[in-house]
């Protein structure tokens, strides 16, 4: 059985509403149909397993649904594997997609799924992973410490190179472009590669460390989304920023065949699925689909993220990532990002679990450090350093003059 807990909100029965959404998206129509056996629907019609009521609300979570109370209650319905197999389009479709136009709702939001045995090995899952993540870049026993080449848009190829040198000779593990660079007309991405694909094969030569460099590669027609993977890959890249939310499931799919890359995914989009409390779905939920088409890394905001998530929902997506749906190779490696720098970095180790096994990227917390990028890789270092010793930041900051400086810069909360 794939089972899926719904939490529903309705002025009317919570029980007729669980059946309904049961047989709607399973053998039922709107009467009752001659094929429509017993048998048949003992085979695959979908079935309520489970109510918890929960605390009735005074608004509807959908505009104009009428009049109040509303009940809510958490319902975990059942469908048989033979309804849906292992293609997720399919499971999207059947388990999800459907039940939000269910007349009668005024509120309904998908906050579980559970997958049978069948899906393990299914689908690729992580190429790479936490495991492959570490090999990569070499770092085995604190984050891996990653940044972005800001300003976002605008910076043509040799200006992005500028930065990205200075960046590798810090000691930075990780850099990627961000997520809204792709190959735009003044810094297409082939001139990108060439720039800064040798500054990273030279350090490489001379340190014997190789950063990771992640290209968006994303594209709405798979084949031209190959082809710049490709160009990537035979330059001696070896990560790609991919927009999972924009390329969908089959790009997504028929990238992961391929692909040779680290898949570092960026969730944009996700937040228009989720932003309602009353409506959308958990992350938990969505997250699954995106690691058994084989994301490596997952980027899911951090602590006091400069965006709307609270602390609270990045705790909570960073549990999702690193819990195995069959596997621990399965999972994918957390990426913390969003208006971060050294400052969240106690505070992100004690949520997490006091776990290191993470991707830790700073934007302007490193490349608007006041000293320059290269002293904001060590002042990020540093607190990381700082957090799993156990020492406070500002006691730590007394001998170690980049976190300093960085506590003075971004201390407030609003410059990063």
């Amino acid at each position: 059985m794939i089972t899926l807990t719904y939490r529903i909100e309705t002025s009317g029965s919570i029980e007729a509403l669980a059946a309904k959404i049961a047989s709607d998206q399973s053998t039922g129509t709107f009467v009752a149909l001659p094929g429509e056996t017993e048998e048949l629907k003992a085979r695959v019609a979908a079935r309520v397993l489970a109510i918890r009521h929960l605390p009735e609300a005074d608004r509807p979570s959908i505009p104009e649904a009428g009049d109040g109370p509303f009940k809510r209650a958490d319902v975990d319905i059942a469908f048989p594997f033979d309804a849906i197999g292992t293609d997720l389009s399919a499971l999207m479709t059947i388990a999800i997609g459907g039940a939000y136009s269910i007349k009668g709702l005024s509120g309904i939001r998908i906050v579980d799924m559970k997958l049978p045995e069948q899906y393990r090995g299914a689908h690729p899952g992580p190429q790479f992973g936490v495991a492959g993540s570490r090999r990569l870049t070499g770092v085995t026993d604190r984050p891996i410490i990653g940044t972005i080449v800001k300003p976002a848009l605008g910076l043509r190829p040799h200006e992005t190179a500028a930065m990205v040198g200075e960046l590798i000779a810090a000691g930075v593990d990780f850099i990627k472009d961000d997520e809204k660079l792709m190959s735009p007309a003044y810094s297409p991405l082939a001139e990108r590669v060439r720039a800064i694909m040798p500054l990273i094969l030279d350090h490489e030569q001379k340190t014997g460390k190789k950063v990771m460099y992640a290209f968006g590669i994303s594209h709405a027609d798979p084949d031209e989304m190959m082809r710049n993977h490709d160009f990537v890959a035979k330059a001696g890249g070896n990560c790609a920023v991919i927009n999972i939310n924009s390329i969908g499931f089959g790009g997504m799919a028929f990238l992961r065949k391929r692909s040779s890359l680290v898949l570092h995914a960026h969730r944009n989009g996700w937040d228009i699925l989720t932003r309602h409390p009353g409506l959308g779905m958990d992350f938990k939920v969505w997250q699954q689909f995106w690691r058994l088409l084989g994301v490596d890394q997952f980027q899911i905001n951090g602590i006091q993220s400069k965006y709307w998530e609270p602390d609270a929902s990045f705790v909570e997506s960073f549990k999702a990532v690193t819990t195995p749906i069959f596997l621990p190779e399965d999972c994918a490696l957390p990426v913390a990002g969003s208006g971060q720098w050294g400052g969240q970095a106690p505070e992100t180790y004690a949520r997490t679990g006091r776990t290191v096994d993470l991707l830790y990227l700073c934007g302007g917390g490193i490349v608007s450090h006041p000293d320059g990028p290269g002293a904001g890789v060590r002042a990020v270092q540093q607190a990381w350093q700082a957090a799993v010793d156990g020492i406070p930041l500002v006691e730590f900051a007394l001998s170690h003059p980049e976190l300093a400086r960085s506590i003075e810069k971004f201390g407030d909360g609003k410059a990063a």
